[in-house]
């Protein structure tokens, strides 16, 4: 397993709609391993595979607490079948946008349908904090990031604050 090194916003990469995995094999398995070692080293509770610069349909997450053992997911081409009209807010945040953090407002219930670890077909009802990471995530896939919910003038002013921390570091932007 290998840690990767996770892009972050206004990246262009991460607008990026991800292109559906059609099998999940060795490979695919050692990339979600990885993705999980990753996102434990960050640390965050989910990564898109899109955040390493991987234009592939998969999510890793662990919603596990501190004093929890661990509990990864992997979700592999996930799609929602049914969205509750119930709406909830959260306080989200991303690795990819790091340490901005500001409320989002989603439905309360999904229902999603996935390949698990071994390709194997799934669906599950998520709900609360499941449900929002779940659809967070989702939104990596189709090239959406958390801020892209908020008004334009919150959004923009979070983009200068990560340009300016970037050129405070000295990296450039791909183009």
């Amino acid at each position: 397993m290998a840690i990767r090194q996770i892009i972050t916003a206004p990246d262009i990469r991460l607008k990026q709609v991800s292109e559906q995995v059609d099998a999940v094999d060795d490979d695919l398995r050692a990339l979600m391993d990885d993705m999980l070692e990753t996102m434990y080293a960050a640390p965050g509770v989910g990564l898109a595979a899109i955040q390493i610069g991987i234009s592939q349909r998969i999510i890793v997450m662990d919603l596990a607490r501190d004093e929890e053992p661990p509990a990864p997911r992997y979700f592999i081409n996930p799609e929602i079948l049914e969205a509750s009209e119930e709406l909830v807010i959260y306080e989200e945040g991303c690795l990819s946008v790091p340490e901005m953090y500001d409320e989002v407002e989603r439905p309360n219930k999904v229902r999603i349908r996935y390949l698990d670890y071994h390709g194997n077909p799934q669906e599950h009802e998520c709900e609360e904090f499941l449900a929002t990471c779940i659809q967070h995530e989702m939104d990596h896939l189709e090239g959406i990031l958390f801020i892209d919910h908020l008004s334009k003038l919150k959004r923009n002013m979070i983009l200068r604050k990560l340009q300016k921390a970037k050129r405070g570091q000295g990296e450039t932007q791909p183009a």
